[in-house]
């Protein structure tokens, strides 16, 4: 009983060496950039889709007219580009600014559902590096902190359309206490 134990176990673990590792960000099969997409069904005309998203801008970002640079009522689009601040932890524990990741994002509504896409992530510089390089453990100059600012890239875009969604629910109407 004990050996079958211990085959078990040992079987186990190499089945576990075997799995590929899945990127921490979503990655593009055809481009080989990282993209955050997802088509959302949500019930409400393109107009009033529209306006809950106007109302979620409002309340997610400081400055939301300096942010977005498509508002398109008629097609439905919304564009907009903003930033990440990232962040590691020096060996006195001391929070440090890593630097500053640039975004652009598309919310396309359509009656009863909507798809929003981020991209073009780039890390802010002289040189605009793509954040892509940061998913090759290959690169010459990799830095284990790679795998800690895509993950709060993935953190940050979690939270940021989660945000999305709950604002793009209807309201509630609220029945009037008739007594």
């Amino acid at each position: 009983m004990k050996k079958l134990f211990f085959l078990i176990l040992f079987f186990s673990g190499f089945s576990l060496f075997a799995q590929d590792e899945q990127p921490l960000v979503p990655v593009d099969e055809e481009t080989g950039k990282i993209r955050f997409r997802e088509v959302v069904d949500e019930t409400g005309t393109k107009n009033e889709l529209f306006n809950r998203c106007i109302y979620w801008l409002n309340g997610f970002y400081k400055n939301p007219t300096r942010v977005t640079t498509i508002r398109d009522v008629n097609t439905g689009k919304i564009e907009g580009r903003h930033n990440i601040r990232l962040y590691y932890y020096t060996d006195d524990s001391v929070k440090t600014q890593a630097g500053t990741v640039d975004y652009v994002f598309v919310i396309e509504l359509k009656d009863n559902k909507y798809r929003y896409t981020i991209t073009d992530l780039k890390l802010r510089s002289t040189t605009r590096m793509p954040v892509e390089r940061w998913l090759d453990k290959n690169e010459p100059a990799y830095d284990p902190r790679w795998d800690d600012y895509l993950q709060q890239i993935a953190d940050f875009f979690h939270d940021w359309s989660e945000s999305l969604k709950e604002k793009m629910k209807p309201e509630v109407k609220k029945s009037e206490d008739d007594w």
